[in-house]
């Protein structure tokens, strides 16, 4: 029998859900919103009846205020999990998502191209780790999110300058990680859609000059033929200056190691980002999200509505049957 349980959506970021939201409700799919920044359970007590629980936490959520949310995510969902209720994007996804040093870990692991890297837990192991490596370097906080704290040294000295001032922040974790920085050839980058393991979309964004590492794909509101696109997650004034999108299909072998990375790291839905060097040509990865934002106005660039296949996952997985299929498919959901 079908669940009557509702999917709960365990979110921080007040807007980059909407779409989500939206795509529920229009579908009369049970559902509870759960603020992950103002939460607390009891490891004793009764769970409440959930059929599925998707995780949609943000890394980025100590830039908002609320980074004591990330550490209790992790004891929410390995409670859940302990508990044997299901959830999309579970605990191991959610660990590699709020810790840059194991992207990198499992990259090497599956032998696929990331930048040389070094991870230390205090600014003045820094300079030891950068002579190592070829400069020009980034330094990244271990816990990140939307670009968040990444700092950009050209040479040595200038990251001697830094660390004697404080001026290499510490991150939220106190692990930093130090990055051999590869300019993008044609300033661009490839952002890869996964679900449950398989290719969804990709898209390719192009960065407009002084852009920094800020590339949520859902605040780019611009098509490369300077058609202003729209989104919840974009409100008026948001959009990043001179940042434009474009459908983006990777080669056949680059979709296939995308898809290995979702699997390994048991993305449920996820993106991964990968850069051809100016530096030395090649291809490299550097950022695993478990936090998808989709791109905006996803019809019109790149052809579908990827949050309907999202919530088709998510109702498959918690075993939930939708209230009116027929008005659903006459609305023009996917089948």
């Amino acid at each position: 029998m079908a669940s009557s349980r509702p999917i709960a959506i365990f979110y921080e970021h007040p807007h980059w859900f909407e779409p989500l939201f939206a795509e529920l409700t229009q579908r009369e799919i049970p559902y509870t919103r759960i603020d992950a920044a103002r939460h607390g359970f009891d490891p004793a007590g009764a769970d409440e009846e959930f059929s599925l629980v998707f995780n949609r936490m943000s890394p980025s959520a100590w830039n908002r205020g609320h980074g004591e949310a990330i550490f209790s995510t992790r004891d929410y969902l390995g409670h859940l999990e302990g508990r044997g209720v299901p959830v999309f994007n579970g605990s191991r996804a959610f660990a590699l998502e709020t810790s840059k040093a194991l992207q990198v870990s499992l990259l090497e692991r599956l032998q696929l191209p990331a930048p040389r890297t070094r991870v230390v837990n205090h600014p003045s192991l820094l300079l030891r780790a950068a002579r190592e490596l070829h400069f020009p370097v980034v330094v990244k906080p271990n816990i990140g999110g939307s670009g968040a704290g990444i700092a950009l040294f050209d040479g040595f000295l200038e990251l001697v300058s830094a660390i004697d001032a404080g001026r290499v922040p510490r991150g939220l974790d106190g692990t930093i990680l130090l990055q051999e920085y590869h300019p993008p050839r044609e300033s661009s980058i490839v952002r890869v859609e996964t679900l449950e393991g398989r290719y969804l979309y990709g898209i390719r964004i192009h960065l407009g000059e002084g852009a920094g590492f800020d590339l949520c794909p859902a605040d780019v509101c611009k098509t490369v033929d300077g058609e202003d696109l729209t989104s919840a997650a974009c409100p008026v004034g948001a959009a990043k200056a001179g940042l434009t999108v474009e459908a983006f299909t990777p080669p056949a072998e680059t979709v296939r190691q995308v898809e290995r990375i979702a699997r390994a790291a048991d993305l449920d839905v996820g993106g991964i980002e990968y850069l051809e060097s100016a530096r030395d040509g090649r291809l490299y990865f550097y950022d695993i999200n478990a936090l998808s934002n989709f791109v905006a106005d996803p019809v019109r660039v790149v052809g579908f509505d990827p949050t309907e296949r999202l919530v088709d996952a998510l109702v498959a997985r918690a075993g939930l049957e939708e209230a009116d299929e027929p008005a659903a498919a006459a609305a023009g959901r996917r089948p």
